[in-house]
């Protein structure tokens, strides 16, 4: 499972903040594309900024990390490239210890990892704002969130729905008291185990699949399993994932809203924002555009394509007139 998915609080989150220097968060590559303004950037200088980027480490976050980095580039600035550490912690207290000064972060992981709290808030805007209230104590600044959810939902492959016509997991519902047999589902162990995983929708959804018919197994699995074996009739996904087009899955909407919000937004560290406010009005545009389908898209390019991350970023913000190449 993506590292991203902890729900508890490491309890060594301190101590890791007190060896981030001893681990290699200090090094880093100077990015030296040769970038300049399109839509953004022209009015908003960061001439003289020198600034660091950082990530996760799955490819949707560094993808997300190298467009802030090359949007900084593009506006003057001086940017140090630490994308892809390892796992959610290192890289959120690279931003609240200002060893980075800007990521992508999704406002459940904001919600439920960082600050503690056990029951999401099912408006998106509301968790945001909650989040973005609650964490100025801790010295991270969130800018405003985008449509791109990259939460938990179940898939059915395109063949297999054309017999069930499966839209809503209250469809999956009613199918396990009408067919109970005929629901076979493929998921990771945490989320088979875990009360906002499989077991809480259950119960959210009033059905109940049978043991013999859940089938454990790795992530990358999953996808395999559900569009192109019959031992998995439905199957946990991402809704991010570029594998859900590639392979021809169709996403169940959660109509229940059982599942917690991942919008991505811009964090900051806010001793960065508060000398460099001018970073608003340059990543507030590009959270804006950037949408589930979106990210489903540039996702593919490097996990089913093998593409290089930063240049998928590169490359799409120059198409969309974020920049243009020097």
């Amino acid at each position: 499972m993506r590292k991203r998915r902890v729900r508890t609080v490491l309890a060594g989150a301190a101590a890791l903040a007190l060896a981030l220097a001893g681990c290699g968060l200090k090094s880093g590559s100077p990015m030296v594309d040769d970038v300049t303004p399109g839509k953004l950037g022209g009015g908003q200088s960061l001439d003289g900024a020198s600034l660091t980027v950082t990530s996760k480490n799955f490819s949707e976050n560094i993808i997300l990390g190298q467009m802030i980095g090359l949007i900084f580039k593009a506006a003057g600035a001086e940017v140090l490239d630490r994308t892809n550490l390892p796992g959610s912690i290192s890289a959120r207290e690279a931003i609240v210890q200002g060893d980075a000064d800007a990521m992508y972060e999704y406002t459940g992981t904001g919600w439920i990892t960082y600050l503690g709290h056990a029951k999401p808030i099912t408006d998106p805007l509301k968790q945001w704002e909650a989040v973005r209230a609650e964490d100025r104590k801790n010295g991270v600044t969130w800018l405003p969130q985008s449509t791109l959810n990259n939460t938990y939902a179940l898939a059915i492959s395109k063949k297999n729905n054309a017999k069930y016509h499966l839209k809503t997991l209250s469809d999956v519902a009613a199918l396990t008291k009408k067919n109970p047999s005929a629901v076979t589902i493929c998921v990771e162990n945490e989320f088979a185990s875990r009360d906002d995983g499989l077991p809480g929708m259950e119960k959210a959804y009033g059905m109940s699949i049978p043991a013999a018919n859940i089938k454990k197994m790795d992530a990358g699995i999953v996808y395999t399993q559900v569009s192109k074996s019959d031992s998995c009739l439905l199957g946990e996904v991402f809704t991010t994932d570029g594998r859900i087009k590639a392979m021809n899955l169709d996403v169940l909407t959660d109509n229940k809203h059982f599942f917690p919000n991942y919008n991505a937004a811009p964090v900051i560290h806010t001793a960065t924002f508060e000398k460099y406010p001018v970073i608003a009005a340059l990543l507030d545009p590009l959270s804006a555009r950037l949408t589930t389908e979106v990210a489903q898209v540039l996702n593919a390019k490097v996990d089913v394509e093998g593409e290089d991350p930063h240049e998928v970023a590169k490359d799409w913000l120059i198409e969309e007139g974020f920049i243009e190449a020097g």
